[in-house]
């Protein structure tokens, strides 16, 4: 049974996650998560973040469970549609899953110089370097992307790759014939303001101001970082005053 403690954390969270009113229009989603910093698109077992979907539909509710509703409707079009508009970027990141990163914690992320070439300074795969070069000239579609790699194994692999690496997103839909409309996919550095370099405190900051406490492990899984780097990240928050704790018992906000 949940101790006092716990439960106090579940409510801190639930008022920092859940908008005083639900989310609906894609302005407000782009607003929900410049609030949040970042979230899962879908909530997801054993993973403490906010998502976009509690945002939308409340946090009781569950995605799909009467198949593609309203709601499940419009966070699986932001998705693409936020990138799109500057407002947010989506990828596979956070914890490996599709989530949404606000354009502060993006360029804080960022790995590269801003440069259309970014991805040639980073250890990738055949594929990530291939697709990453097909869309210099410009946005290219999914299908078109699966094409040009000629295997959709390695095309998700590449893809996955890139989208963990911050040099992809998506940049909305194109419909073609009667179908399903493809989605497209862009450079990072052509939609947003990144290059500036890496600063791990104002993403450990950030990380830690949204989900109040975790472990380096929890940070670790979330931005894909080495669990002694993640560890050295809070120990230096806990230096400066912004958190409290350690890497035994968890690193907390300081003065929550």
């Amino acid at each position: 049974m949940p101790g006092e403690d716990d439960l106090d954390l579940r409510q801190a969270r639930g008022v920092r996650w859940l908008p005083a009113s639900a989310v609906t229009t894609i302005e407000g989603a782009g607003r929900f998560v410049v609030d949040v910093g970042l979230a899962l698109l879908f909530p997801a077992d054993r993973i403490t973040a906010p998502s976009l979907w509690e945002a939308v539909a409340g946090e009781d509710a569950e995605p799909f469970a009467a198949g593609m509703g309203e709601a499940e409707s419009r966070v699986w079009a932001w998705k693409d549609e936020l990138p799109r508009e500057g407002l947010a970027w989506y990828g596979r990141f956070l914890y490996r899953r599709g989530s949404l990163l606000s354009p502060s914690l993006l360029a804080a992320l960022y790995p590269g110089r801003g440069d259309m070439s970014d991805h040639r300074l980073l250890e990738l795969s055949r594929e990530a370097h291939e697709i990453a070069e097909a869309l210099i000239p410009g946005p290219l579609t999914t299908a078109a992307l699966r094409q040009l790699v000629g295997d959709r194994s390695r095309y998700d692999r590449g893809m996955s790759e890139l989208q963990r690496s911050l040099l992809v997103t998506s940049a909305g839909v194109e419909q073609r014939g009667a179908g399903w409309p493809a989605g497209v996919v862009d450079l990072t550095c052509r939609l947003f303001d990144v290059g500036a370099g890496v600063n791990r405190a104002h993403a450990t900051t950030r990380f830690l101001q949204t989900v109040l406490r975790a472990t380096p492990r929890e940070l670790s899984r979330a931005y894909g970082w080495p669990v002694t780097v993640a560890r050295d990240e809070l120990d230096r928050l806990v230096a400066s005053g912004v958190a409290v704790g350690s890497s035994r018992t968890g690193y907390d906000v300081a003065g929550r």
